[in-house]
C-alpha cells in the first residue's frame, strides 16, 4: 500500500489532528477548542456537578474556574455580563455556577466592582445570597466593599419584600441571615427596617415588625390545622414558612393553594398533594393545579427551567421518590400537564422549514448526569430532540454510537450492522416513555461523524444536522467537520451543522472558522430557537 495515500486534508482519523487548531480531547480524539467566553456559558448553564465521563467533578470544576479567573483579569465586562445574562434568563437549572463565578469575580481587583454591583441581579433570593457568601469566603475576606454590597442587598428592598426573603429562606449551607447581618452591618434607615433587623438578630417582635414576620412567628407556635390555615390566608404564608407538622394537613394545603403556590414549588409538591388525596382523577384541586402547570406566562415569569420540569415529570410519573421511600399513584392529568409544561418552558419556537436530521450521541460517555440531577446527558439530548421534532415538520431523529468492537469507516455501506439507528421517539409520547427508548439503546464508542457519513451513504437530503454530544469523539476514520464537507460536495446542499454541547468541557466538533457550523450550550431554554434561526440563515 502507498502510505502517502493515507495522508490528506479531506479524510483524517479522529485519533489524529486534522487541523492545527485542534487539541486532544479527554477520549483521545482531536477536536476544536472553545474560546473562554463560549466555555464560560457552558459552565454557567450546565454546571459541573457529577463531572463528566472522563473528568471527576473537582477536576472539571477546576478547569472551568481557570476560565473564570482568566476572564476576571482579561475581560471582566464580558464575564459579569454573561453571568447576569445566564442567571436572569433562567438559562441554567441551578444557580450554583453563576454564584460561584460571581464570587470569584468579586475577589479579583479588575472585576470586583462590576461583580459586587451585579449581586442583587444574580442573588435574587435568600438562598442565592447564602450560596454566594459561602463561595466568596473561599476567595477573599469581608472587606468594606463586600460588606457594603451584602448590606445593600438587605437595605435596597421594600421592607415587605425583605421580610418575605427572611422568613422563606432562613438558612442554608451553614449560613443564616443573622450571620450575614452581623458581618455586613447594614444601616437601617426606617423604623420598619430597624425592627426587622432586630427580629433577625435578637428574635424580638416590636410594633414596627412587618406583619409577615408576625404571621411566621404565630405559625411556629400554632398546633392545629385550622390555625395554620387561617394564618396562611391572613398573611399569605408560603409552605416554607410553616412547621413540618402543618405540611401533612389537607386544610393547610387548601389554604396554600388558595393564596398561590409558586410554579417551581408546586411541581416539587405534586407527590405530597397526590398522597394527601388532593389531586384525584376527577374533582379535588386537580383542574386548577393542571391549569397552573401549563400556564406559559407563569412558566416564563417564574424562570422555570425545562430540565427541572423534565425531572419533575419523570419523578412524578414514576410514582416513587428518587430520594427516600415516598410513593404515590400518579394522576394522569397531572402527568400530561407536566409533559405540556416541558415543551412550553422553551417558549414559542418558530419552525425553520428546513430538512433536519437530529442526531443524539448515545455513547457511554453520555451517561453522565446533567448538573448532578437525575437526568443523563443522553436523556437530556433526547428531550431536546423531542422539542425540535415538535417544531420542525421535516425532521427526523437518530441515535448513534460506534458498532460493537469496530469503528465506523468512511464509505461503509453495511449500515445495518452500525449502531446508528432511527430514534423511535415522538412528541406524542409521554416524556418518560420516550426517554426509556433512549436508555434501551446500546452504548459504545463515540463517532460524531456518523450522522453526516450515514446521510451521504443513504442519499438523504439534509439542510441542517443537529448533533447532541459531549464532543468526546474518537472512534471514526474521518473528522465530523470533514464528513460535513464531503456531504456538501456529494449532495450539492450547503448543509449546516449545529453542535449542542451537553457537558461543560472545552471541546467542540464545530469548526469555528466555518460560518455553516454553530456551537450552542445544551439545555439552555433558548436552544430550540437558536437552532431554527441558524437553520434559516439568521
Amino acid at each position: 500500500m502507498d502510505v502517502l495515500r493515507t495522508l490528506g486534508l479531506r479524510r483524517t482519523p479522529q485519533s489524529e489532528r486534522a487541523d492545527p487548531r485542534q487539541v486532544p480531547n479527554s477520549a483521545g480524539g482531536h477536536t476544536f477548542v472553545l474560546d473562554d467566553a463560549a466555555r464560560l456559558r457552558r459552565f454557567l448553564t450546565l454546571g459541573v456537578d457529577g463531572g463528566s465521563y472522563y473528568a471527576a467533578p473537582r477536576e472539571l470544576a477546576r478547569e472551568n474556574a481557570e476560565v473564570v479567573g482568566r476572564m476576571a483579569h482579561d475581560d471582566p465586562e464580558t464575564l459579569v455580563r454573561t453571568i447576569v445574562d445566564v442567571s436572569t434568563r433562567g438559562a441554567a437549572p441551578k444557580q450554583n455556577a453563576a454564584l460561584f463565578a460571581l464570587a470569584y469575580a468579586a475577589s479579583v481587583p479588575e472585576s470586583a466592582q462590576l461583580a459586587l454591583a451585579a449581586l442583587p441581579q444574580v442573588a435574587r433570593t435568600g438562598t442565592h445570597l447564602f450560596l454566594f457568601a459561602g463561595y466568596v469566603e473561599t476567595f477573599r475576606g469581608w472587606g468594606r466593599s463586600l460588606r457594603r454590597a451584602v448590606g445593600s442587598w438587605y437595605t435596597a428592598k421594600d421592607v415587605d419584600a425583605l421580610a418575605y426573603q427572611l422568613v422563606k429562606y432562613r438558612q442554608r449551607e451553614g449560613w443564616s441571615h443573622r450571620d450575614l447581618l452581623r458581618l455586613a452591618h447594614p444601616q437601617a434607615v426606617t423604623p420598619e427596617l430597624r425592627a426587622t433587623f432586630e427580629w433577625v438578630v435578637r428574635g424580638t417582635v416590636g410594633e414596627a415588625t412587618p406583619a409577615l414576620v408576625e404571621g411566621f412567628v404565630a405559625a411556629q407556635s400554632a398546633t392545629d390545622a385550622a390555625a395554620w390555615a387561617a394564618l396562611v390566608r391572613r398573611h399569605r404564608l408560603s409552605w416554607e414558612m410553616l412547621p413540618d407538622a402543618a405540611l401533612g394537613e389537607t386544610a393547610v394545603w387548601d389554604a396554600l393553594l388558595d393564596v398561590g403556590v409558586p410554579q417551581t414549588a408546586l411541581m416539587r409538591q405534586l407527590p405530597r398533594l397526590t398522597r394527601l388525596g388532593m389531586l384525584p382523577d376527577l374533582g379535588g384541586r386537580t383542574g386548577e393545579v393542571v391549569a397552573q402547570l401549563v400556564d406559559p406566562d407563569r412558566l416564563r415569569k417564574s424562570r422555570v427551567h425545562p430540565v427541572n420540569v423534565l425531572v419533575a415529570q419523570r419523578t412524578y410519573a414514576s410514582g416513587r421518590s428518587a430520594r427516600g421511600g415516598g410513593e404515590w399513584t400518579p394522576t394522569q392529568a397531572v402527568v400530561d400537564a407536566l409533559d405540556t409544561a416541558f415543551y412550553r418552558a422553551f417558549g414559542a419556537v418558530e419552525p425553520s422549514g428546513t430538512r433536519t436530521l437530529l442526531a443524539v450521541d448515545v455513547s457511554g460517555s453520555m451517561g453522565v448526569p446533567i448538573s448532578g440531577m437525575p437526568v443523563t446527558a443522553r436523556e437530556a439530548s433526547a428531550a431536546l430532540a423531542l422539542v425540535q421534532l415538535a417544531t420542525e415538520p421535516s425532521a427526523t431523529a437518530v441515535g448513534f454510537t460506534t458498532a460493537d468492537g469496530s469503528d465506523a469507516s468512511w464509505g461503509r455501506r453495511d449500515w445495518h450492522d452500525s449502531a446508528l439507528r432511527p430514534l423511535a421517539i415522538s412528541p406524542r409520547q409521554r416524556l418518560d416513555d420516550a426517554l426509556r427508548v433512549v436508555d434501551a439503546m446500546p452504548m459504545s464508542g463515540t463517532d460524531c461523524a456518523l450522522p453526516m457519513v450515514w446521510a451521504r451513504e443513504q442519499g438523504l437530503e439534509v439542510d441542517t444536522f443537529v448533533v447532541y454530544t459531549d464532543n468526546e469523539t474518537w472512534a471514526g476514520k474521518v473528522h465530523p467537520h470533514q464528513a460535513l464537507a464531503e456531504y456538501r460536495r456529494a449532495s450539492g446542499i450547503p448543509a449546516r451543522l449545529v453542535v449542542v454541547g451537553m457537558t461543560a468541557t472545552g471541546f467542540s466538533i464545530a469548526d469555528p472558522s466555518d460560518p455553516g457550523m454553530l456551537d450552542v450550550v445544551g439545555f439552555d431554554g433558548a436552544v430550540p430557537s437558536l437552532i431554527t434561526e441558524f437553520a434559516r440563515g439568521l
